[in-house]
């Protein structure tokens, strides 16, 4: 605008005028800038957080309508399960006070279980007609849904905070996370379809794992929700395990690993943990890394136990970790994904071959969602 200002003067033959406007122009916005640069600053951030809220009520929206529309279809229900639905969807649990941190991991088992409980127990209820399998394919529905409304609120919570005190500190809070928010919120979004359908999805890469080296031989119960297989292998026998399946589970692998050992007395040569991992920015989808420790995300509830019993019986434990991206976890199965499922068996097949002889036994453990995953 004062450039063109400045142009017309020019045309007119008022060079040494303009020079005069131009300088109060420029001092002008100059002081304007100065008083009112944060201001500035504020309302644009509020309204790039305005415009993402938005967009996430929609995802919100349709994910909280995908769930009613799927158990109203799937499980038949005689009353109008809406108001439940969103009843249940702004269900939440109250963490553990670690003031005294002895005995936490037990307490944390039991929270966990009656958490299980509480959404087995509603969806039931919701979705009477359902199967097992479909009720479990539920209640990830409904955990995406709730996932989708607390993001929603802590959106709205802040956009509504700094707008109402005009406080950047507060604003830049939400503001300077938002790419890391959306990318959350795109990621359980492509999630609505595979729990609404019972696609496998990305984080059950290592349930597939499990799956292609048990298939074909006899499965007992191991624990709840956990299935194993006795498959051999060059002499080795691998005590293979997984959740049941096809059902949307993880079921509770630290409790199986737990009955295995202590069925075998510890006479367990090395532990190999195949799981899903986060990959770095420039890292390709389905790379397969090897490692050692226990392969398992969660609340850290499974990792400790799991982590005693390996120390109790001195028993190495092996990882595999086929790596991707936020936006992979709960998707639909991606064929890179799917492609990395036999490198991993693979590294399996490897590191029982490198670090055991004939005459062992190795237990092998398939972590993740077995959604889409059967036995």
């Amino acid at each position: 605008m004062v450039l063109l200002l400045a142009q017309v003067l020019q045309s007119q033959g008022q060079g040494t005028d303009v020079n005069v406007i131009l300088q109060t122009l420029y001092s002008f916005a100059f002081i304007i800038y100065l008083f009112y640069a944060q201001r500035i600053q504020t309302l644009q951030m509020l309204r790039q957080i305005e415009v993402t809220l938005r967009k996430v009520k929609i995802v919100k929206d349709d994910a909280r309508n995908a769930a009613i529309k799927t158990i109203t279809e799937i499980g038949k229900p005689t009353v109008d399960i809406a108001p439940r639905v969103d009843r249940f969807i702004d269900f939440f649990s109250i963490g553990l006070e670690s003031m005294d941190p002895a005995g936490i991991v037990d307490k944390m088992d039991h929270l966990l279980k009656t958490n299980k409980h509480v959404y087995e127990a509603e969806v039931k209820a919701l979705a009477p007609s359902a199967t097992e399998t479909e009720r479990m394919n539920m209640e990830n529905l409904i955990e995406v849904s709730q996932a989708l409304n607390i993001f929603y609120k802590i959106i709205r919570h802040y956009y509504l905070l700094g707008k109402k005190t005009m406080n950047i500190y507060i604003i830049m809070q939400v503001h300077m996370i938002l790419p890391q928010l959306i990318q959350m919120v795109e990621a359980y979004s492509a999630g609505i379809q595979a729990f609404q359908e019972g696609m496998p999805i990305g984080d059950g890469v290592g349930q597939i794992v499990a799956g292609k080296l048990m298939h074909g031989y006899p499965q007992r119960d191991v624990a709840k929700e956990i299935v194993a297989a006795d498959v051999p292998y060059e002499g080795r026998t691998l005590v293979v395990f997984k959740s049941r399946g096809p059902g949307g589970s993880v079921g509770n692998p630290d409790e199986g690993l737990i009955n295995i050992l202590e069925e075998r007395q510890g006479k367990v040569r090395i532990i190999i943990m195949v799981d899903a991992a986060g990959k770095l920015e420039g890292e390709p989808v389905g790379q397969v890394s090897e490692g050692i420790g226990a392969a398992i995300g969660g609340s850290g509830k499974e990792k400790f136990k799991m982590e005693e019993v390996a120390n109790k019986y001195k028993i190495p434990m092996h990882a595999i970790a086929i790596k991707q991206g936020m936006e992979h976890v709960v998707a639909p199965l991606v064929e890179p994904l799917f492609d990395a499922t036999d490198k991993a068996v693979e590294s399996v097949k490897r590191i029982v071959m490198d670090y055991t002889e004939p005459g062992d036994t190795v237990v092998v453990a398939g972590i993740g969602n077995t959604i889409g995953v059967g036995q």
